[in-house]
């Protein structure tokens, strides 16, 4: 995207001028002939670079130097001024301009100008998405069926701007689909902004989503950017949306349908360009059935359905992540498991998905220095013995782990869940077939695979 720029000139041959060859450049101009009106199109506005003359009417170029500085810092500023001096240049730069140019202007030194301000924005704001989001092993590893769908659904959800809703267990790595739909998109380069909805107060819930002004409450001191404007032209996502409450659903489904709203305390309304991605690890439709979850909130968000399977369900890719982490832990050599030891890691369930198995060997490197980890370092660690691996009536022991903690009639119904998986999977997701090896009647089998949102391919 070739950005955004604003040109501050009370001359209307230069703004006019200077827009129609930044246009023929790509980039979208917006112009104003003094100030306040630049600060007002700033205000409501994403704007990357703004040209802007010294003597201007109202307000002076370096007194709205220092205002774009003071609430928008960011955003990088050309000077241009038909009076130019050192003194005045010197001055402009230690305020925070980007370059000054003296008038008459020169086509190919403002291109260049803003050539260079651009590249320097773009990697500002890639520095802080870094800072933001952190980098992380890829967790999507692994050739079980289970996330080679996940796979498939990713690269199809990121080809278009769809709304995504991302549901499965704690730790299956949600958020990390959420990121490779946006890297996979043509957002790649543009904001991923992550919200954590269930670590933010009520209260200010509407301040992080949409912003504020100066004054809105207490300790409102500046201007605020919400969540929704910084991820303009890019993704937001909304992790445990379910933990919103009913008033801030009904302010985000407005801000879905619109992609327009207003900063607390505001009176401007701002719009936005932005593609939603929620996740939850609840049963949203058990929510809507109990009212905590408003059903056109849902249907607003599960345009692309997507369920992070458990780890639990993708048993064959936990030696592959295992060494993914070693590798990430400690270095591509010197340690390896055992053939031991990984038959050890796949006898345990999981119950903590992949954030478990990813601190457990964060708590492996640190316990243990053997080059080749063995079986006993494993069980040890994961408070069995090595005799486990051998015993069938242990082995009973360790699939039963994941369900002694839950009612029955909870304990059935995923028990009821693998064993659909497993025998679809079986017939290669042929109803007839499945339901025979089954002993039950295909409707019965469409009825259980709607009750448990079974989609092929898991």
């Amino acid at each position: 995207m070739a950005g955004t720029i604003l040109i501050i000139d009370d001359e209307p041959g230069i703004r006019n001028t200077v827009r129609d060859i930044l246009e023929d450049e790509k980039y979208q101009v917006r112009t104003a002939e003094d100030g306040p009106i630049g600060l007002e199109i700033i205000h409501n506005e994403n704007i990357d670079i703004v040209i802007l003359d010294v003597w201007l009417p109202r307000m002076g170029g370096i007194d709205v130097l220092k205002a774009i500085k003071k609430d928008w810092p960011s955003i990088e500023i050309i000077i241009i001024s038909g009076h130019a001096s050192i003194d005045l240049a010197v001055n402009a730069v230690k305020l925070g301009a980007f370059d000054f140019i003296e008038k008459p202007l020169s086509i190919d030194r403002l291109l260049t100008a803003v050539r260079n301000a651009k590249a320097i924005a773009d990697l500002r704001h890639e520095n802080l998405h870094l800072r933001q989001t952190g980098t992380g092993t890829n967790q999507l590893n692994g050739t079980s069926p289970a996330i080679q769908t996940i796979r498939a659904q990713i690269d199809q959800a990121a080809t278009s701007n769809a709304r995504v809703l991302i549901t499965g267990e704690n730790g299956t790595g949600k958020e990390l689909a959420a990121r490779s739909i946006h890297e996979l998109s043509t957002r790649a380069s543009r904001p991923f902004i992550a919200v954590n909805c269930a670590a933010i107060p009520d209260t200010l819930i509407e301040s992080e989503l949409f912003g504020h002004e100066k004054g809105a409450f207490t300790d409102a001191s500046s201007r605020r950017k919400g969540k929704f404007e910084v991820a303009h032209t890019g993704t937001i996502f909304l992790d445990e949306i379910a933990d919103m409450s009913l008033q801030a659903q009904a302010k985000v489904l407005r801000v879905i349908q619109d992609m327009r709203f207003e900063r607390l305390g505001g009176e401007s309304s701002i719009e936005v360009d932005v593609r939603v991605i929620a996740a939850t690890n609840k049963d949203l439709q058990a929510e809507i059935q109990a009212g905590t979850f408003r059903e056109d909130l849902f249907f607003r968000l599960n345009v692309l359905p997507i369920r992070m399977p458990a780890l639990r369900e993708r048993l064959d890719d936990i030696e592959a992540l295992a060494e993914c982490f070693l590798a990430e832990l400690v270095g591509k050599h010197g340690r390896h498991f055992s053939e031991e030891a990984s038959t050890a890691l796949k006898s345990h369930l999981w119950p903590g998905n992949v954030r478990e198995l990813r601190n457990f060997m964060e708590r492996l490197i640190i316990l243990s220095d053997e080059a080749e980890i063995s079986a006993e370092t494993v069980c040890s660690l994961l408070g069995k013995t090595p005799e486990v691996l051998a015993a069938p009536e242990a082995q009973t022991d360790l699939r039963l782990e994941p369900l002694l903690g839950i009612k029955l009639a909870e304990a059935k119904d995923n028990f009821e869940r693998l064993y659909l998986v497993h025998n679809l999977r079986k017939s290669g997701y042929t109803i007839s077939k499945a339901a025979e090896t089954m002993g039950i009647y295909p409707s019965n089998l469409h009825a259980k695979i709607k009750k448990y949102s079974i989609e092929a391919g898991e």
